[in-house]
């Protein structure tokens, strides 16, 4: 049976601009074929087994044809994988999804056409310049800027687009410069017509440059500009001045920092989207995973036969909540088998994760860590009090021992374990040698651990940045492997990093 194939677009750069449907195509994706995209996060939406194969195109530089590209998509489906054929912007806006289509059509294999948001409208609406605005301009054109410009003769009727439309928009045209404007100008556009580069548009390291016609080339040479680029046409760009929201970014506490992030993928997101917030660049480089024990749950499953024989359950992280309830659930049951017990979550995000099931916290200590579980149940725990601690495979043993001192039963059960995540090792090196990274952040042990083996123990690469941990326990792992705690949180939460890594910048 014939698999299907879904022309995805993936947004012009910022990837919280990709469509919900998108994110439903690369769910359901045996193979997802992508291109050099903006940015990389995108494919987390995909299943960790899919198969990836990247066939980028960078300019002159073609990873695979196109040819063998459409080849490869009808070879795929006829094998009956479901198939994200994955591109930046918009298939049919100079992406050549047409071409991929219709070959699918001559194979007679099933395909959807899934739009991206075009950067032909959306980069030059990040930089404050709305392509139409009425009294200004009623009409655009989207033109492609990567025409070779030694050709004897040219696709583009430039007689006719010159003065065709209010607002022209030139995708990749920064390397053509001279010969677009030029034959602008030659053919009627007058040279003091308002025009705007603007070089990774939706990202935060997005740069604007306005001036006019007749001076862009010459600009572009003066500033050093480079691809990827939008060249814009028109009086639209005078809205600039009045209409340059994102450049509020700008004044953000930690724009222009770029920051590493070293969660697990699946959590990384939140620690991201607030240091985003802040005007920062982030780099997700997961250096662990969160993985089955080894038990395969055994212990877990046969601790939660028994949950009502337990005087108190604590749960040490988020993790630990996450895995507790999806075996709590695959055994039928739910908050109701916890009715005799107590609950201690360690902090905030911990009891917020108890909270998103129904369930408060009797007890959260004044410090989230160990130590302060132990103080903040000393006078709960009793001799016989039973008492179940769900939690990492690896965690410290302070204080299942300390409970055990004051005469509980403690059962200890693997709820999940810390695995080496899937971080770029070489990408991460080559941005720290570089010095392109200002900050990185460990939000556990086993992220420090984890992340030094990803750099083969090369401490040297970390010693230039800023160093964040998230508590004293994290801070002290670092210490313990000769790395500088240069941030250290307050309040042992995301909430309390991003807030110490914004005082620190």
């Amino acid at each position: 049976m014939a698999g299907k194939v879904f022309l995805v677009g993936a947004g012009p750069g910022d990837y919280r601009l990709l469509t919900i449907k998108a994110v439903d195509c690369l769910k359901i994706a045996d193979t997802v074929v992508y291109d050099r995209l903006a940015d990389p996060r995108i494919l987390q939406y995909a299943p960790k087994d899919a198969e990836y194969i990247y066939v980028g195109k960078a300019s002159s530089q073609h990873t695979m044809t196109q040819d063998k590209i459409c080849q490869l998509l009808v070879d795929l489906a006829k094998e009956g994988k479901t198939v994200v054929r994955l591109k930046g912007g918009d298939p049919f806006v100079f992406g050549r999804g047409g071409e991929e289509a219709l070959l699918l059509k001559e194979n007679n294999l099933p395909f959807e056409v899934v739009p991206g948001v075009t950067s032909a409208i959306s980069v030059p609406a990040y930089a404050g310049i709305p392509v139409t605005h009425r009294g200004v301009a009623a009409s655009f054109s989207v033109i492609t800027g990567h025409e070779d410009p030694t050709k004897e003769t040219s696709d583009i009727n430039w007689p006719q687009l010159a003065k065709a439309t209010d607002t022209l928009v030139f995708l990749m045209g920064v390397a053509n410069l001279p010969k677009i404007t030029s034959k602008l100008i030659e053919n009627g556009r007058p040279a003091s017509t308002p025009i705007a580069i603007i070089r990774w548009g939706t990202k935060l390291k997005q740069q604007v440059w306005t001036s006019t016609l007749d001076d862009a080339a010459d600009m572009a040479k003066r500033e050093a500009i480079k691809p990827p680029c939008i060249f814009l046409v028109g009086d639209v760009v005078n809205l600039r001045k009045d209409l340059a929201w994102f450049d509020n970014v700008a004044m953000k506490p930690l724009f222009g920092k770029k920051i590493l992030v070293t969660r697990s993928r699946a959590q990384a997101s939140k620690l991201t989207f607030q240091l985003e917030e802040l005007g920062a660049e982030c780099i997700e480089a997961p250096a662990i995973s969160i993985k089955a024990p080894s038990d395969d749950y055994k212990a877990l499953d046969k601790a939660i036969e028994s949950l009502d024989k337990y005087n108190w359950l604590i749960l040490t992280s988020a993790n630990g909540v996450e895995h507790f309830w999806q075996r709590l659930d695959k055994a039928g049951k739910d908050a109701r088998a916890l009715a005799n017990a107590k609950i201690c979550a360690i902090g905030s995000a911990t009891a917020d994760a108890l909270k998103a099931h129904g369930l408060v916290a009797d007890v959260i200590p004044d410090r989230y860590q160990a130590e302060g579980i132990i103080a903040a149940l000393k006078d709960e725990i009793k001799e016989g009090t039973k008492v179940l601690i769900p939690r990492a495979a690896e965690a410290r043993e302070i204080l299942p021992e300390a409970l055990r001192k004051a005469g509980a039963e403690v059962y200890v059960v693997s709820a999940y374990e810390t695995v080496m995540g899937d971080g770029d090792a070489e990408e991460i090196k080559k941005e720290l040698s570089t010095g392109n990274i200002d900050a990185v952040t460990f939000t556990s042990s086993s992220t420090v651990t984890n992340f030094l083996k990803l750099l083969g123990g090369d401490t040297a690469l970390l010693s230039k940045v800023k160093l964040g941990a998230i508590g004293p326990i994290t801070a002290e792992t670092m210490k313990k492997n000769g790395l500088t705690v240069s941030v250290e949180a307050k309040e042992y939460t995301i909430d309390g990093l991003v807030e110490a890594l914004k005082e620190a910048f």
